[in-house]
């Protein structure tokens, strides 16, 4: 070999152990039938396997729920109409006769305790305890013309145990009869109506109505239950006596139940139609 071969040899060689030194140590894609490894930013699941989300359209897990439209409540139903009601306090028995002509207040105090007490057993009706009434009422009431006014009414209702009662005046008489009525319905206690514009005392024992008190406040009275303590004599002007317990017409009592007037005695209250009333315990 000549220096010159020599020299291409030596060159050969060094070229090709420049090239074995750039040969890659890994294989190039392609150059094997594996696989290449996926790979995510997501952290490993417990399993230690990452998961990659799917984007796919049948994933619907997540896709959120239809809410059905609300319901709306039914509507209230109509509220009914009135219906004839009754309520009456009275018993055999609860009627006391006033015995004299001046004792109609007494009297009436009386059949009101009867009338509260149902039981049977403790009857107000002795004449001694009608005058003992009659003269506790008398000292109780002022310019009554020396006998007993509303007010002493009231106030012996009271102090006997039958009480709270109070006097009022009531300018319209239909207003008077529906003020009477509800006040039965809600103490279960009876009224005391002042009659003859202040000259007499009837009780009032109960009513008939169209509509519940309780239920309509523009409730119509359509009768009233009296007990007239001077039955069965009546008056010449007034009119007779009506029967223990018994039912009368708004116009019927009208005749006879009127205004009070002022002028009859001085009780500071404006002319109307008197009540002895019933009021609930504070």
């Amino acid at each position: 070999m000549t220096g010159a071969s020599a020299r291409v040899l030596t060159w050969l060689a060094v070229i090709a152990t420049l090239l074995t030194a750039c040969t890659p140590a890994v294989d190039l894609p392609g150059t094997d039938v594996g696989q290449p490894v996926a790979t995510s930013s997501y952290g490993p699941t417990a399993g230690g396997v990452a998961t990659i989300p799917s984007t796919g359209a049948t994933q619907t897990s997540a896709q959120p729920q239809a809410v059905p439209p609300a319901v709306p409540p039914p509507a209230p139903a109509p509220p009914a109409s009135p219906q004839p009601f009754a309520l009456n306090l009275y018993q055999t028995g609860d009627f006391v006769p006033q015995y004299t002509f001046d004792w109609c207040v007494a009297a009436s105090i009386q059949m009101a305790h009867n009338l509260i007490d149902d039981t049977g057993g403790a009857s107000w009706a002795d004449p001694a305890q009608q005058g003992e009434l009659w003269e506790m009422a008398r000292a109780r009431s002022s310019d009554s013309f020396n006998g007993a006014n509303p007010f002493g009414w009231a106030q012996v209702l009271t102090e006997s145990g039958m009480g709270p009662y109070t006097v009022v005046s009531i300018a319209k008489y239909e207003d008077a009869l529906q003020t009477a009525a509800a006040a039965i319905a809600n103490t279960g206690r009876p009224v005391g109506l002042v009659m003859w514009s202040g000259r007499h005392a009837w009780v009032m024992s109960g009513f008939e109505s169209m509509g519940d008190p309780g239920v309509f406040p523009d409730f119509k009275v359509t009768g009233i239950h009296v007990l007239d303590p001077l039955y069965p004599y009546g008056s010449g002007q007034w009119g007779a006596s009506p029967e223990p317990n018994s039912l009368v017409t708004p116009e019927q009592l009208a005749t006879q139940f009127v205004v009070r007037e002022p002028r009859r005695w001085s009780s500071g209250l404006p002319a109307g139609y008197l009540l002895v009333l019933p009021v609930a315990s504070a």
